[in-house]
């Protein structure tokens, strides 16, 4: 989904727009389970606070998914973020999670900006592009050191396929695997 043209996305006031509450809290429950660093922790926060819906479809491109597979694979899509997430835990110990600003457009789509603080001390930024899914926001793409993380995964899955001569139930079957 392509982000809003900057005519069309106004700043949001930081203590009063409501995607900035969803991204505190967020950050808190991110935070939490990614220091735990186990999978099932950071998957319940996946699972609560992602739009895995639009993720996984931007994630597998022009590939096809069988009606009958589509719940497995947004599942695996879940599944393989939250084992990312514990993998790069042990690897990136974070300190904080600060929320900045947040830009709206037309569709009450936002992009709102956050710093994480390593404990290292080093500090990266991110750019969370949230969708309005039902009543609520929901992460639809995270951006941080110049990857997106749809953009990523699309290029993951993409040549997973294509070594198993286009045969998407493998990617959907080694998404599943715990």
């Amino acid at each position: 989904m392509a982000l809003a043209p900057a005519i069309l996305a106004l700043p949001a006031m930081a203590e009063e727009h409501p995607s900035v509450t969803f991204m505190n809290k967020l950050g808190e429950d991110l935070l939490h389970a990614h220091r735990l660093g186990t999978k099932s922790a950071l998957l319940r926060v996946v699972l609560r606070y992602a739009d895995i819906e639009s993720i996984a479809d931007a994630s597998i491109g022009s590939v096809q998914i069988e009606d009958g597979d589509q719940s497995r694979y947004q599942h695996g899509v879940a599944n393989f973020i939250a084992r990312y997430i514990a993998e790069q835990s042990r690897t990136y110990p974070v300190a904080k999670f600060e929320v900045g600003e947040a830009t709206v457009d037309k569709n009450k789509n936002v992009v709102v900006e956050s710093k994480v603080y390593m404990m290292a001390g080093q500090t990266y930024s991110v750019s969370w592009q949230l969708n309005w899914v039902g009543n609520g926001y929901k992460v639809a793409d995270a951006r941080f050191l110049g990857f997106s993380m749809v953009n990523q995964e699309r290029g993951i899955f993409s040549d997973y396929i294509s070594k198993k001569e286009g045969d998407v139930k493998a990617l959907i079957a080694a998404l599943n695997r715990q």
